[in-house]
């Protein structure tokens, strides 16, 4: 299957890495993957702080960008699911609608491809470590992002999985929200991070690097020994 990547923001400038490790299990699956050098952002920082206008102009290029694209995957269900669900509002009553709604039929965050669409869910990692999957909120409420993380996490060789309480609760980043609301966004982070604590594990996986990067900080802020990790490196450990 013919493949292009969307490679949001944050990843791109401080975490090429799962980009990359993305690409490994792709083509372990047999996609041939591309990537487009003209994309940029998906508009969604713009449009969460109300600049509508610039968003559209943004969010435009992702069209243009994206528009021969047979499937677009991105190791990122905030980005996916902003497309999916904002796209359509956002263009609206103009000449772009059609395009808009379109393309969240052909945008997939990584997981939801490797299970729903490619139906390939072990990719022969190993990763000796027990672990907590930490629900985003654009994975869980905006792409419907359940189990798909945990079924590929299932068939990781060495690792164990552990829930710990309260795992649909949002971690507190948000965006900027965690900038506007500070103390209640880092409060939130510090709770996620008891609850993994009491799990007794070593690593908090998830699909969305903005969480992960949040509760990193808070991570190391507190002195916390736990660790946190994308699911795209778990997937592509061991080889």
């Amino acid at each position: 299957m013919n493949v292009q990547i969307f490679i949001p923001c944050f990843i791109d400038q401080l975490y090429p890495g799962v980009a990359f490790n993305m690409v490994k299990v792709l083509e372990k699956a047999g996609c041939t993957v591309s990537y487009n050098t003209n994309q940029t952002c998906c508009g969604q920082p713009a449009f969460n702080a109300g600049f509508w206008g610039e968003a559209k102009d943004v969010c435009s290029k992702f069209l243009k960008d994206f528009e021969s694209a047979d499937c677009i995957v991105s190791p990122s269900a905030s980005c996916v699911g902003f497309v999916r669900n904002y796209y359509p509002r956002l263009f609206d009553n103009s000449s772009g609608i059609a395009d808009a709604k379109e393309i969240g039929g052909r945008i997939f965050e990584f997981s939801e491809f490797l299970v729903k669409v490619l139906k390939v869910d072990d990719f022969g990692a190993s990763f000796n470590a027990t672990a907590t999957y930490h629900d985003s909120c654009a994975g869980l409420r905006e792409c419907k992002i359940k189990q798909e993380p945990r079924q590929l996490l299932r068939n990781v060789k060495g690792l164990e999985i552990r829930e710990m309480n309260d795992v649909e609760t949002c971690c507190g980043f948000g965006g900027t929200f965690a900038v506007k609301f500070d103390a209640i966004s880092t409060a939130m982070a510090d709770q996620k991070i008891t609850h993994a604590t009491e799990a007794d594990v070593e690593y908090i996986i998830s699909t969305d690097i903005s969480c992960l990067m949040h509760i990193d900080g808070r991570i190391k802020h507190n002195g916390s020994p736990l660790k946190t990790m994308h699911l795209a490196d778990v997937l592509a450990s061991g080889w």
